[in-house]
């Protein structure tokens, strides 16, 4: 007697819930690794407490549960203050009022944001993959690609902790679908697909090293892998498509004068967009 598995519907709503649930894990790894090349990642929040741990919400705690007192202090008395006595009140109400705006501001993007990119693209990858194996591999780097293109977006910076590891990743966790039954791709193609496509954006960066970053490199390494897994005309298409949506924003900007010709924009969120719709298109070939 055999058992049927899980319906498409099922499969979908699985992967946007792990999406959602991933997704609003990243907002607190979004502030602190959202600084400028060189600098180290942040520690603290915008008031200098400590920063623990990586995953959670961009708020600090201690901020708001401080706000929280300072509203309190801040009251006015239940008498009629005096004219010293009332400017003091408003001082403090004016300090406590800028404290909670600065708790309750978002440290990075919204929880909320993250939480719905990652829980769209894991359904599309679902909806586009079904129960081939190679689902757990796309569902477990989805919320690394929403991270990267949320860091990049802020300081134009690819972390090399998620980068290198990435491109590890990728080939690795291949390489174990590829002993599994029903799956629909090739772990030599991705292997080579990881090559080409970071060997490609190598020698962009060696003959333009101010129009393409060394981060997007090693992003590359990670994206061909997942391109070539379903072959070379979804590593060709997945890496034009970056290109395209790259300059389709960049000529944009510069027709409504927001940037000239030389200005340089983040390249890694379209990197993986054109790798993303190049693994659907994949996917829903295969």
């Amino acid at each position: 007697m055999s058992t049927a598995g899980p319906s498409t519907q099922e499969l979908v709503l699985a992967a946007a819930l792990w999406g959602a649930a991933a997704g609003a894990l990243l907002p607190r790894a979004a502030f602190r690794l959202a600084v400028p090349a060189g600098e180290p990642w942040r520690a603290r929040c915008a008031r200098g407490h400590p920063i623990r741990g990586w995953l959670g919400r961009a708020r600090c705690g201690r901020c708001a549960a401080g706000t929280e007192r300072e509203r309190g202090a801040a009251r006015p008395p239940a008498e009629a203050p005096a004219p010293a006595a009332e400017a003091q009140v408003a001082a403090r109400t004016r300090e406590a009022t800028g404290a909670q705006e600065t708790a309750s501001a978002p440290y990075s993007p919204s929880t909320g944001l993250l939480a719905t990119v990652t829980a769209l693209a894991c359904a599309a990858l679902a909806a586009a993959t079904g129960t081939r194996p190679e689902l757990g591999v796309w569902l477990l780097l989805t919320p690394v690609w929403v991270l990267l293109a949320a860091v990049d977006v802020r300081v134009q910076r690819l972390p090399d902790p998620l980068t290198l590891p990435l491109a590890a990743a990728g080939p690795g966790l291949l390489a174990l679908v590829a002993l599994l039954p029903e799956h629909a791709g090739d772990w030599l193609t991705a292997l080579y697909g990881t090559l080409a496509l970071g060997g490609g954006y190598l020698v962009l960066f060696l003959v333009n090293p101010s129009g393409m970053g060394f981060g997007d490199v090693k992003l590359a390494l990670g994206m061909g892998a997942v391109l070539g897994w379903y072959g070379w005309p979804v590593l060709l298409l997945g890496a034009f498509a970056g290109f395209l949506l790259g300059a389709l924003y960049g000529g944009a900007l510069v027709v409504a004068r927001r940037a000239g010709r030389g200005t340089a924009i983040p390249f890694g969120p379209f990197l993986i967009a054109g790798a993303f719709a190049g693994l659907l298109i994949g996917a829903c070939a295969a």
